[in-house]
């Protein structure tokens, strides 16, 4: 048995470099939250509506484009580059917009080239900040570092739309990139200070034959390909989708726009508390059980909230529990994914789960408003609950237990 060749701290919330990787996250996901507010004002500012959902678009399509390439960047050159070359980029796209919005000259192509640029960078960030974790800490605490991640996300997540809107008000929109060029800012110089030890594997093969490589050892794992399923089935719908449909429902209902705050910052909080507790647990028992049952939870508290009619306080309950129980399956998934794949392959698998997650999230905005409109936001949300309900079967099952050969 092989040693390794370097001892991670035991504790990864002490380790302090596991806490760079930390702050280099939570600076870029806040940075990228800023910058879609940002992005969208200016847009619709510049051209309107129907031209901001264009500029959006841009972005989205290459980084879903992209996507599996960017895990295969992550194992070829290493994760830590991958990072350093995404913020980097995005750094200096959104500067130069900044400066050309300083001298008025920000306008929708401008804003398309630097959507492109966003959308290539994220393609590269998202597989590598899931393939890092396993190169900076032992196995067993993974679950924790994937805690202090979605406690990084929920913080972008709530801290972001109050700096980009503060941002907006005090300086307008070029104000806003500069302090999202900012946030990359200091996300590179902690990316720059982090040491991971060993090395990317040294390869011959090309790009290409990389990535069907990858494929092909994912593929040939019957436990990873179901717990691929079983993270895309249960987070596809809860990157965008749901808050969407959330404010539609609070529409169709009467809801105030406090009422509506009150039901998305119930969701975030109880997020950031399962994550939090999670960095703490020290073991987590029967992790695959509770993946299962957390999957199933949130399948019936999804479909209560859109099937039944609550009242405001009783649907800010259901959304709290809501936040909670989607909460533990985002954590756990991702840490039983690093901790079963094999560290040259981590980017390339890690690719396929942000596409299924992330990348194609996108796509099921417009399904929302159709649907919506047809039969109702609740019947939506009951959609939802199905795909988590199959989540949950395809967690609970033998062959996500039963270790590849």
């Amino acid at each position: 048995m092989t040693t390794p060749a370097y001892a991670p701290a035991p504790l990864a919330h002490r380790d302090p470099n596991v806490l760079r990787w930390l702050g280099a996250y939570t600076a870029s996901v806040t940075g990228d939250v800023v910058y879609m507010t940002a992005l969208t004002w200016a847009a619709v500012a510049t051209a309107g509506p129907a031209q901001a959902g264009f500029v959006l678009a841009a972005g989205a399509v290459p980084r879903a484009v992209l996507m599996l390439g960017g895990g295969v960047f992550a194992d070829r050159f290493g994760p830590r580059r991958a990072l350093i070359g995404s913020d980097l980029a995005r750094c200096v796209a959104v500067l130069a917009v900044a400066a050309a919005a300083f001298a008025g000259g920000a306008h929708v192509a401008v804003l398309c080239v630097l959507a492109v640029c966003f959308g290539v960078a994220d393609a590269l960030f998202m597989p590598a900040v899931g393939a890092l974790p396993p190169r900076l800490t032992v196995p067993d605490q993974l679950t924790r570092v994937q805690g202090m991640r979605s406690l990084a996300v929920r913080f972008g997540n709530t801290v972001g739309p109050l700096a980009a809107g503060l941002a907006l008000t005090t300086s307008g929109a070029a104000g806003a990139f500069v302090g999202v060029g900012a946030l990359f800012a200091v996300s590179l110089v902690l990316l720059v200070a982090l040491r991971v030890p060993g090395a990317p594997a040294r390869t011959e093969a090309s790009a290409w034959s990389q990535l069907r490589d990858g494929i092909r050892y994912l593929a040939s794992r019957r436990r990873l390909v179901r717990l691929v399923a079983v993270i895309g089935l249960g987070e596809m719908c809860f990157s965008g989708p749901v808050g969407a449909a959330l404010v539609l429902l609070a529409e169709e209902r009467g809801w105030s726009p406090g009422v509506l705050s009150l039901l998305l910052a119930a969701f975030s909080v109880a997020g950031a508390v399962v994550g939090v507790a999670l960095t703490v647990v020290r073991d987590v028992p029967a992790p695959r059980v509770l993946l299962a049952a957390s999957l199933g939870g949130t399948a019936v508290l999804v479909a209560v909230l859109g099937l039944t009619r609550p009242g405001p306080g009783a649907a800010v309950a259901l959304c709290a529990s809501l936040g909670a129980a989607s909460g533990v399956p985002m954590i756990l998934g991702h840490a039983l994914l690093q901790r079963w794949t094999a560290p040259d392959y981590v980017g390339r698998v890690t690719s396929v789960t942000s596409l299924c997650t992330l990348g194609l999230s996108p796509l099921l905005l417009p399904l929302v408003g159709l649907v919506a409109a047809a039969w109702g936001a609740g019947t939506f949300l009951a959609g939802c609950g199905a795909a988590c309900l199959l989540a949950a079967v395809l967690a609970a099952s033998p062959a996500l237990g039963s270790p590849d050969a």
